[in-house]
C-alpha cells in the first residue's frame, strides 16, 4: 500500500481565491457585464458602482474593445470596520464581430452603470435584392453548356 502526502496551505488557497475575485494591479478583475441586441443595435452594460466616470477608459483597436476602470484605494487615515468592495483596476476585453460599426459606439454612464450602444454595420443588415425584369428584351436567353461553352437559346 502506497501512501502519498500532499502539503496544503489553506492561506495560500484563500489568497489565490481572493486574487481571482478581487484582482490585483498585475491581474485586474473582470467587471460584470450584460449584452443584448434590439433591432439594429447591440447594447453592453458594465457594472462599475462607486467608480468616477473620469476613471473609466474605453479603447477600440481593430475589433477589440477594452474597458478599463479604476476605483481608488482605501483612505489610510480612516479606520475601516469593513472594506469588502474591490478596489484598484478593473479591465475587460471583448472581441467584437465585423458586423458591428465600431466607429459609431456611443457610451453613457449613469448610476454606476456604463452602457455602450453599438450599431450594426450597414453591410451586415439584411437587405432586399431587386430582381430586374427584362420585359423589353429580344426574347433570347444566354445559357451555359455543361462543358463551359456559352450558347444562345430562343426563349
Amino acid at each position: 500500500m502506497t501512501m502519498t502526502l500532499m502539503r496544503t496551505d489553506p492561506f495560500r488557497d484563500l489568497d489565490r481565491l481572493t486574487q481571482q475575485l478581487w484582482g490585483t494591479q498585475a491581474r485586474p478583475s473582470a467587471m460584470p457585464m450584460d449584452a443584448w441586441r434590439v433591432g439594429d443595435e447591440v447594447f453592453l452594460e458594465f457594472d462599475l458602482p462607486g467608480v468616477d466616470p473620469d476613471a473609466v477608459d474605453l479603447d477600440v483597436e481593430r475589433n477589440v474593445l477594452t474597458v478599463t476602470a479604476r476605483r481608488e484605494g482605501l483612505d489610510e487615515k480612516v479606520q475601516y470596520l469593513t472594506a469588502e468592495r474591490p478596489r484598484g483596476v478593473f479591465s475587460r476585453q471583448l472581441v467584437l464581430g465585423d458586423n458591428l460599426d465600431l466607429s459609431a459606439i456611443h457610451a453613457t454612464y449613469t448610476d454606476g452603470v456604463l452602457r455602450l450602444t453599438i450599431p450594426v454595420a450597414e453591410k451586415a443588415k439584411p437587405r432586399k435584392i431587386v430582381i430586374d425584369r427584362n420585359e423589353g428584351s429580344s426574347g433570347k436567353a444566354i445559357g451555359q453548356r455543361s462543358n463551359g461553352a456559352r450558347e444562345t437559346v430562343d426563349a
